[in-house]
């Protein structure tokens, strides 16, 4: 010991643990940058009688997969496209109800269901129709991996001609898009 107690150098610990876990700050790619200067150009077309200056600039980042999802929507729909997001999530079903018992106490008992989406088992996150061609994005982003049915719809999106692919970042899919469309 250095003649700290035992909660200081509790706190200590912790602090140097909660350093070492810190994430990279996130670096902006550059396609991220286009995609924002492509969305204040689409928005000030939208507002022609509003001065650019008063406009709000769009912000976007693609270092989690909800901002992933939107960067790759926009680009689509910017381009000329067609594309929407799917949502495979389950509905809640609350079988939670208030009691209160002999004593005057209240408390929750029960608990909260989910119910299966009604949707494929493992649909892509992205539908889209680029240039007449029918185009499924499935957003992966850090360690995430294909499920198997998400594997089994795949083929069966290929085998039917459509075309899928599996976006990690914005910076691959728009090289991917560039060399496709």
């Amino acid at each position: 010991m250095n003649g700290n107690t035992p909660f200081v150098e509790a706190f200590a610990k912790a602090n140097q643990t909660r350093e070492k876990a810190r994430k990279k700050p996130y670096k902006k790619p550059q396609a991220v940058r286009e995609l924002e200067c492509m969305a204040d150009a689409e928005n000030a077309r939208k507002h022609p009688n509003t001065p650019v200056k008063y406009l709000a600039k769009c912000t976007y980042r693609d270092d989690t997969a909800n901002g992933l999802t939107k960067c790759i929507i926009d680009f689509i729909r910017f381009n000329g496209g067609q594309a929407e997001r799917i949502n495979t999530t389950g509905i809640p079903k609350d079988n939670r109800m208030q009691v209160t018992d002999i004593m005057g106490h209240s408390r929750t008992i029960g608990s909260i269901e989910w119910r299966p989406s009604g949707t494929t088992k493992g649909s892509a996150d992205i539908s889209a129709t680029i240039r007449g061609r029918s185009v499924k994005i499935e957003v992966k982003v850090g360690r995430d991996t294909q499920s198997e049915a998400q594997r089994q719809y795949q083929a069966s999106i290929e085998a039917a001609g459509g075309i899928y692919y599996i976006a990690r970042d914005f910076e691959s899919f728009v090289i991917w898009y560039r060399s496709k469309f």
